[in-house]
Order: structure tokens, then C-alpha cells, then sequence
């Protein structure tokens, strides 16, 4: 008999990452970059954010990114920079914050039907939900800038860096999700 299968036996390997996934969000948003003049921050929270998804799924990532973000809300340093409270949903990020929700519903549903089976496929669907989280980042945006800047402004100077973090994503969900399976 093989003991370490049977260690494995009814264990959902997936649920007890949801708190690893949590702190790899975590870890990517105090990772950043401020750009000057603009409100927005680059952080690595986007690849964060849809290596939980495209890894646990949608459920599960969901559970990981609500966390990280109810954590931050109630005090924890674990918003871009090491910010915390409810004005930073209530403040010029908040339409990111939400957007990081909606994003880790979309890849990992995406994720659960089976798209990350390769490399293209998974590139588009980290897209989408990075797509998800800009839209909802400049529509929150656009109460506190003019709506003549927001693309400028919310969208723009954070495209390379986000192509960058979708092609790693892309690169590791795959695999990821074959080993937990």
C-alpha cells in the first residue's frame, strides 16, 4: 500500500491553497512600482490574481481573491504598497479592487470548462480577465478624473507590464492545474 496516496485520500489539494493564493496576491500588490502623476500604482496584484483564478478555478479563486481583499479592508497591509482600510475600495483604485472579483470569476470559470489547456488559449483568457479588471478599474476611475484622461491615465501605462504578467500567468496555469489534477 502506498501511504502517500492515501494521505491524499478526500483531500482537496485546491482548497488548502486558497490561503497560499492569498498570500501570493498579497506579496505581488506590496510589489510596486509608482508612476508619477498618475493614481494608479503597478503592482504584480494582476498576476496574482489570475494565477488564482486559472488555478483553483473559479470557486476557490474567487474565495482567495475576496479574502485578500476583506483582509485588506479590515486593516491588513495588503494593498498596493502595504495600504489598507475601505478607502482604498472607496478611493481611485476601488473599480480595480472589485474588478480583481469579477476577473478571478471569469479566468476561473474559464479554468473549470477547461481552456487552460495550452499556452494561446490561456493567454486569451488571462486577457479577458485583465480586460474585466481595467474596465471596471476606469469606470470607478472616472469619478475622480476627467473622463478625458482615464484611458491615459487608468489603462494605458499599465499595458506592458500586464502583457508581461499575463504571459507568465499563462505559462504557469497549465501546468498547475495538471498537477492538481
Amino acid at each position: 500500500m502506498d501511504l502517500r496516496r492515501t494521505a491524499f485520500i478526500g483531500r482537496d489539494l485546491a482548497a488548502e491553497l486558497i490561503p497560499v493564493m492569498t498570500a501570493v496576491v498579497t506579496i505581488a500588490a506590496l510589489s510596486q512600482i509608482i508612476i508619477p502623476l498618475y493614481p494608479v500604482p503597478f503592482t504584480g496584484q494582476t498576476l496574482g490574481i489570475l494565477l488564482s483564478a486559472g488555478i483553483l478555478g473559479r470557486k476557490k479563486g474567487m474565495l482567495a481573491v475576496l479574502s485578500y481583499i476583506l483582509l485588506g479592508t479590515m486593516g491588513m497591509p495588503f494593498f498596493a504598497g502595504g495600504n489598507f482600510g475601505l478607502s482604498r475600495l472607496t478611493g481611485p483604485t476601488g473599480g480595480y479592487l472589485t474588478g480583481f472579483i469579477a476577473a478571478s470569476f471569469i479566468v476561473g470559470y474559464l479554468s473549470d470548462k477547461g481552456y487552460f489547456k495550452n499556452f494561446s488559449m490561456s493567454v486569451i483568457c488571462m486577457t479577458a480577465g485583465n480586460l474585466v479588471i481595467y474596465i471596471s478599474g476606469i469606470i470607478w476611475l472616472s469619478k475622480f478624473i476627467r473622463t478625458s484622461d482615464l484611458l491615459a491615465t487608468g489603462v494605458y501605462p499599465f499595458i506592458p507590464g500586464d502583457m508581461i504578467k499575463i504571459v507568465i500567468a499563462a505559462s504557469l496555469v497549465p501546468a498547475a492545474r495538471k498537477y492538481l489534477r
